[in-house]
């Protein structure tokens, strides 16, 4: 199984830690939200990740040089231009379609920002009995984004903090409003179904897929710890997490 990090994103909201350094080289607990993301997916039996990177993209590769690569095969995909998670993702579908059973095998696509104990294992044995074509990762929590989804947990839509109204893209009875946790587990037969170009968001695809009738399921993870580590004070507040044995 292989998987990409999701690392471009200029880190707006941790300034100033990202004035001179990327986001995924800014230290958690004394580590960096990029080395704990590697170890979990290598935890889980993951040794072939693609990173992409932007901002301060030469930090990145001078760091998994400097630290053999963390033991993994690892690449870098840079972008000239921020090209969002689906542009991103699309520019690295190579990766995921070279090599034995490359056009078959899901793959994990994790942002780096994110700190989680959801067990990845779990969550590809979900999808894989599933069928779907995308599998995310959604907890029951307050947020400003919404991804909904009817009884059997297909997505159906989204909701957004401003809006007058949800984006319903299939219609069902009822709706039940989750959280995304910026973890997926994908499978690679979504490349050719990308007719977006150039910057663009995974969840746009999702959302014109689902309304094609395509399987985007959610994976239930009320049960793990999970944090966002898109601003300062969550990540000062992960760094106590781990001290406290709740994530490592």
């Amino acid at each position: 199984m292989k998987a990409m990090v999701l690392a471009a994103g200029l880190g707006t909201r941790l300034r100033p830690l990202t004035d001179n350094r990327p986001k995924a080289l800014v230290e958690v607990g004394g580590r960096t939200m990029l080395e704990i993301t590697l170890a979990r997916l290598h935890d889980f039996g993951i040794t072939e990740v693609i990173v992409n990177a932007h901002h301060f993209a030469d930090q990145i590769v001078a760091y998994l040089n400097a630290n053999n690569r963390f033991g993994m095969r690892i690449e870098v995909s840079r972008e000239d231009v921020l090209l969002d998670t689906g542009g991103g993702l699309k520019k690295a579908a190579h990766f995921f379609l070279d090599g034995p059973g490359g056009a078959s095998e899901p793959f994990v696509l994790h942002n780096v920002d994110v700190i989680s104990t959801i067990d990845l294992r779990r969550m590809a044995q979900v999808h894989a009995e599933s069928e779907a074509l995308a599998t995310l990762a959604v907890q029951d929590r307050e947020t400003s984004r919404y991804l909904l989804f009817d009884e059997k947990l297909q997505l159906c839509g989204r909701r957004t903090a401003g809006n007058q109204q949800d984006e319903i893209v299939r219609q069902t009875p009822a709706l039940t409003p989750l959280a995304f946790c910026g973890v997926h587990v994908i499978s690679p037969r979504i490349f050719p179904l990308m007719m977006e170009t150039g910057i663009f968001s995974i969840i746009t695809t999702y959302l014109r897929l689902a309304a094609a009738g395509e399987k985007i399921a959610a994976f239930r993870a009320d049960q793990y710890y999970w944090r966002d580590l898109g601003r300062s004070e969550h990540v000062r507040q992960a760094g106590e997490d781990m001290k406290q044995g709740a994530v490592r």
